[in-house]
């Protein structure tokens, strides 16, 4: 985690780079592991590449600035840009089972 970044009461960041001047509201989750894959490794979508990290539990690149609400759900793998803006109660999962 950078600089200014907030990271607030009964959050899990599980294996992630989380940029600077990033907000993260109570209760959010940024998942490193995916059970419904049976411990495959992660993978990471990019423009138009998939890019296999090489292991089974991680987290999310999370740009600068960026604002993620309260209880939000942040999948293994996910890429979040510079200030993007995740909605409390929100589900961000890139490759929603394929």
């Amino acid at each position: 985690m950078l600089d200014g970044s907030k990271l607030a009461h009964f959050n899990f960041v599980g294996d992630s780079l989380i940029g600077e001047a990033v907000n993260i509201e109570a209760g959010a989750i940024i998942a490193n592991y995916r059970n419904e894959l049976d411990g495959a490794d992660i993978r990471i979508r990019h423009e138009d590449q998939v890019i296999d990290t090489g292991v089974s539990k991680f987290g999310a690149l999370v740009g600068d600035g960026c604002k993620i609400g309260a209880n939000a759900v942040i999948a293994p793998g996910a890429l979040l840009r510079p200030d993007t803006r995740i909605p409390r109660l929100g589900l961000i999962d890139q490759f929603a089972y394929d």
